[in-house]
């Protein structure tokens, strides 16, 4: 099911959700929700333009951006021989000695 969550920047651009990429570190969160007034984009200035920069600020909370994504660093922990709803095995269980009333020894 990892290969599913796997997206190529063409992709991710058409599907809402927040998208991270391990080898620039960088984070992109994509949102269908606004709607802009499109008269403005039939200016010169923006005919043939791929992406307009709105704001240098972030909308987005930090709050809740460092939530998702450490509940997605432990769901989906790299190195991890479990499915994210298995617990791991990390832990041995103790092996106990029966003591010696329960043997039969008095």
């Amino acid at each position: 099911m990892a290969e599913h969550r796997h997206f190529e920047l063409e992709e991710l651009t058409n599907r809402p959700g927040t998208y991270f990429n391990p080898q620039t570190e960088v984070l992109v969160v994509v949102d269908d929700s606004p709607e802009m007034d499109q008269a403005i984009f039939n200016l010169e200035d923006f005919e043939g333009a791929d992406w307009v920069l709105i704001s240098d600020e972030s909308p987005v909370d930090e709050d809740r951006r460092d939530e998702l994504l450490e509940r997605f660093q432990v769901t989906h922990h790299a190195g991890a021989a479990h499915s994210p709803d298995e617990e791991p095995d990390d832990e041995e269980e103790e092996e106990l000695e029966p003591d010696d009333h329960e043997v039969g020894h008095p």
